[in-house]
């Protein structure tokens, strides 16, 4: 086959190529060229720039707050601060869905294909004093995304692991704002996982069509009147893009474009926007922004009445007092866990639930421990500022020395971000990070 870009034919399906081209036209070898360039790599802060080596950040990314693009060889998947919570790795690309969606704080929010959960970790960051709901159908995935809410420090969330038709059987119509960030053929990710193509053919992108469309059935069942719901993908065809959106549309009447624009980024008139490669700094993505007529009959949730042991609540609320700053207090009990609900909280009966709100403290044997999401999310009141030697040692497990007069549960902070707890005694800070996280490793972008 004579494609005019001898040196890609070997590493990309020709079908795949000749549809590229055919999309693309002229601008096929800027294209082609650019999938033989490195990734580029970018970050959304959680706090501001003050702890955060300036020679590793490079400019800001134009359509999303607090994000940044990175020096392509930073270390940043193994520094202390990302354990912490400090930075979520994450295309700048990627970054274009939560951003077109714009949820208003106060809002209850889905994020349907949530893991491994930068977009959820975004979309939490939007509201605040609402209600992000992340969703996995992946028991594994689902474990990931609930890793990361927890890192992140994010405590107005829930993480459900369901498929989305029975969580529309349970939640119809719940949601203000929707994002579908739907599994793809991942065209968009070819460079960045060199080995993603070789999963590609014409009959996987018409059955990833055909998934996405029963996912997006059962995202409009979980929208409420007049919500929105922005449907994504990282990948470039047709098939998978405009054609399921418009075969949603016919399916859906009432349902509209909305347009939108997004700093740095070509407008959005008919709410839809596909990204290249080769035109912006970041990786393949499309999305677009619809809304669901205002006039559908709402259904309403009935409102979350936690039961819980009051004992066992009020002995959590007495250690919590003890070992944090803010004045929270657990609402509810998740298995053996005390934790506070989050804003506008919905019902969980019937649901896979894997995190509700801030896990707060746990129930061990006869003792209670405060959670490790505690010291991510809140502030300990007793903190011991550590170098990047010893934050990297408490990581993997070891114990630290602390003055012989400190006792209790502590937090060793980098830069002012928490790590976890310890608990000091007779000069040692014996060390409480879940045995599973006590190793840095570089994680899923």
């Amino acid at each position: 086959m004579t494609t005019g870009y001898p040196a890609m034919t070997e590493a990309f399906p020709p079908a795949f190529m000749a549809l590229m081209a055919q999309l693309l036209g002229s601008e096929a070898g800027a294209f082609f060229d650019a999938l033989h360039q490195p990734p580029v790599r970018a970050l959304r802060l959680r706090d501001a720039v003050r702890f955060f080596p300036k020679e590793d950040l490079l400019s800001p990314v134009p359509w999303s707050q607090d994000a940044w693009y990175v020096q392509p060889a930073s270390a940043l998947g193994t520094n202390p601060l990302h354990q912490a919570g400090a930075y979520y790795l994450q295309d700048a690309s990627a970054m274009v869905p939560a951003a077109a969606l714009a949820p208003q704080d106060g809002a209850r929010v889905l994020d349907l294909c949530a893991a491994p959960g930068g977009k959820s970790v975004q979309l939490a960051h939007m509201v605040p004093h609402g209600l992000l709901l992340a969703n996995e159908i992946n028991p594994s995935r689902a474990q990931v995304l609930s890793a990361n809410v927890e890192r992140m420090g994010l405590a107005n969330c829930m993480v459900t692991c369901m498929p989305p038709d029975k969580l529309a059987a349970r939640l119809p119509q719940a949601f203000d704002y929707v994002l579908v960030d739907a599994p793809c053929s991942g065209e968009g990710m070819f460079r960045k996982n060199p080995t993603a193509h070789s999963m590609w053919s014409p009959e996987h992108v018409a059955g990833c069509a055909r998934r996405q469309m029963d996912i997006l059935r059962s995202a409009a069942t979980l929208t409420a009147p007049g919500g929105r719901m922005a449907y994504s993908t990282c990948t470039f065809n047709t098939t998978e893009n405009e054609g399921v959106v418009d075969a949603f549309l016919q399916e859906h009447p009432g349902w509209t474009p909305v347009p939108f624009a997004l700093p740095g980024l070509p407008a959005a008139p008919d709410g839809r926007l596909k990204l290249w490669p080769h035109r912006i700094a970041g990786e393949g993505q499309f999305v677009a922004l619809l809304q669901k007529p205002e006039d559908v009959r709402p259904t309403y949730a009935p409102p979350f009445v936690p039961r819980a042991d009051q004992a066992a609540l009020r002995d959590a609320h007495t250690l919590m007092k003890e070992i944090i700053a803010q004045g929270l207090r657990p609402d509810a009990l998740l298995g053996t866990t005390a934790v506070v609900l989050p804003p506008a909280c919905l019902p969980v009966d019937g649901l896979v639930l894997l995190r509700l709100g801030l896990h707060a403290v746990r129930q061990v044997g006869r003792s209670l421990r405060p959670d490790h999401a505690l010291a991510l999310s809140a502030t300990p009141t007793i903190q011991v500022p550590v170098n990047e030697a010893e934050a990297r040692a408490f990581l993997r497990g070891e114990t630290l020395p602390v003055p012989l007069s400190l006792r209790g549960w502590t937090a060793p902070s980098l830069s002012g971000f928490a790590l976890g707890w310890g608990k000091a005694v007779d000069g040692v800070l014996k060390n409480h990070v879940p045995k599973g996280l006590r190793v840095a490793t570089q994680p899923v972008e």
